[in-house]
């Protein structure tokens, strides 16, 4: 069961994705929370090929734009959808040109490891959170991973039914660690924090036409001065970058021609 100081500890421990101290000369780059193991490994394979060293600072896409927008010191902003990279670029705090649509994505519905549920998107999924349980998702009206979870759940027609249990965490890792930790029976993350988390497993992946098309946009910040950002920008979209993003069960996106 989902108590009020296990909710307050989990939200306040997943929220926590710290970065290392940023020194003189570091790139900075704000990158939703879903992207920490894919990005962690490509900031390591950087600094490798170029002695270079890029900080990272990891949460939701909304918190971190808001952020900017307060001017926040990054070079480099990596959203895990568009509304947030086109909610930047309206206020002339993206570098016009500099904005690409990198990865793609899904969202999966999850259990803990060692739950019997298995069953796919389309049941009653009241039924499977019991009669305590709450289905753990990302912040319905601002996080990327809440927004698309609550639309793929009204066109399957379940929302209704599951709209008042629902544990809304301040990021899509949040509500992962709800369900491996335990807390929650169930919850709607991207299939890449699935792969992130070998305390979960998935019983559904919802289909692409139930919600928007889940789009990574990365894009140089108006106000950075880091001669090196552009460098590690070009590197995201590398192929020495992919493996890394492939691995955690990203889909690259092909460059427009």
């Amino acid at each position: 069961m989902l108590t009020r100081r296990s909710l307050f500890l989990a939200v306040v421990l997943a929220a926590m994705t710290p970065a290392a101290p940023a020194f003189a000369g570091d790139v900075v780059v704000f990158a939703a929370a879903s992207l920490k193991n894919a990005l962690d490994d490509v900031v390591a394979s950087y600094r490798i090929a170029t002695g270079k060293t890029v900080t990272v600072s990891y949460a939701a896409s909304s918190a971190l734009a808001r952020q900017i927008e307060q001017a926040a010191p990054a070079d480099i902003f990596f959203s895990a959808d568009l509304a947030w990279m086109d909610y930047l670029a309206g206020r002339d705090l993206i570098v016009a040109g500099t904005q690409r649509a990198l990865l793609g994505n899904e969202i999966v519905l999850v259990v803990p490891k060692d739950s019997d549920a298995a069953v796919a998107i389309g049941f009653d999924l009241a039924a499977l959170l019991g009669a305590d349980g709450r289905l753990a998702m990302a912040n319905i009206d601002s996080v990327p991973a809440g927004k698309y979870g609550k639309a793929a759940l009204e066109k399957l027609g379940v929302w209704q039914a599951v709209a008042g249990r629902v544990v809304q965490a301040d990021n899509v890792r949040a509500a992962l660690a709800f369900v491996a930790s335990g807390e929650a029976p169930a919850g709607i993350v991207y299939a890449t924090d699935a792969v992130a988390e070998p305390r979960v497993k998935v019983i559904g992946t919802f289909p692409a036409d139930s919600h928007p098309p889940i789009v990574y946009p990365v894009a140089l910040v108006a106000s950075s001065t880091n001669a090196d950002a552009r460098a590690f920008l070009g590197y995201l979209e590398s192929d020495a970058a992919k493996p890394a993003f492939i691995k955690q069960g990203f889909r690259i996106i092909a460059p427009a021609m």
